[in-house]
């Protein structure tokens, strides 16, 4: 096998391993949630480097050719330094791909006011990679940031449904709407946050849609393989998906119903630290 490799620091890849697989079903997939080592929103720049390389030298071992980073914190804090870095060292016939990019060359065609907001992790928000990568694209969109720190312990705590997860929702996007009151389009830029699409939604203003990164990461992806046959040809074709956690499996198996939409079976990886 020769699959695509998806990672992220727990379960909110998930999300945009459903679109992917919803998108280019054919592919043989490995999934990689280094749950035993999440949340990686709060650490700093240096750890989710480690961690996130590390990641990558098993998924190179392992045979993938090609490896999304579907974590928006892995993307904004290690991905630049392992695709211009470490590849051309290790590994350069493989690719890394994250989600910032994608995600940023088509946000400033969903918004009518040039308003965008920007929901994620504090080590998303921090990075400012979001507002750097979409005034690339969209120099006259203003982007307007929100760190919400409480939303992935919440999903992850199995609490997302609950009475408590409106407060802090209601909370965090109150305050980004008091400091920009004209925004028209808000982005997810954590994969987590789907599952708390109804409770954000319920908590904006009229008029404001929402957007998720799955189907965005996802039809990146099948233009990217269109667009280098050279690397397609490499991928698998068997319909194979298997999925890794380095933290308890049947724990991870529980979790990732929600995130996936269907049952899955892990395995257990040990990592180095």
């Amino acid at each position: 096998m020769h699959p695509i490799g998806i990672f992220d620091s727990g379960y909110g890849g998930l999300t945009v391993f459903r679109a992917i697989a919803a998108r280019l079903p054919g592919y043989d997939y490995l999934y990689l949630g280094d749950n035993g080592r999440a949340p990686y929103g709060n650490r700093s720049f240096e750890t989710v480097y480690h961690y996130t390389l590390e990641c990558m030298e098993w998924f190179f071992k392992m045979g993938c050719p090609l490896v999304i980073v579907a974590c928006n914190t892995a993307s904004a804090k290690a991905l630049r330094t392992i695709q211009q870095r470490d590849l051309p060292l290790i590994a350069p016939d493989r690719r890394v791909l994250g989600v910032i990019r994608p995600t940023a060359e088509v946000i400033g065609n969903y918004t009518h006011t040039g308003s965008v907001g920007v929901l994620g992790t504090k080590g998303t928000v921090s990075s400012g990679s979001y507002k750097l990568e979409i005034n690339r694209f969209f120099p006259d969109v203003q982007v307007h940031q929100m760190a919400c720190p409480m939303w992935v312990p919440l999903i992850e705590n199995g609490e997302y449904l609950s009475d408590g997860a409106d407060y802090f929702v209601q909370k965090y996007l109150d305050k980004l709407f008091t400091a920009a009151p004209d925004i028209d389009t808000i982005l997810l830029a954590c994969t987590h946050y789907p599952l708390l699409m109804d409770k954000i939604k319920k908590y904006l203003p009229a008029g404001v849609q929402v957007v998720a990164q799955g189907e965005i990461v996802a039809d990146s992806l099948a233009d990217y393989l269109h667009r280098h046959p050279e690397m397609e040809s490499r991928i698998t074709r068997q319909g194979n998906r298997r999925f890794y956690t380095t933290d308890d499996t049947t724990d991870f198996d529980n979790h990732a119903t929600a995130f996936f939409g269907q049952r899955v079976r892990s395995e257990r990886l040990t990592t180095g630290s």
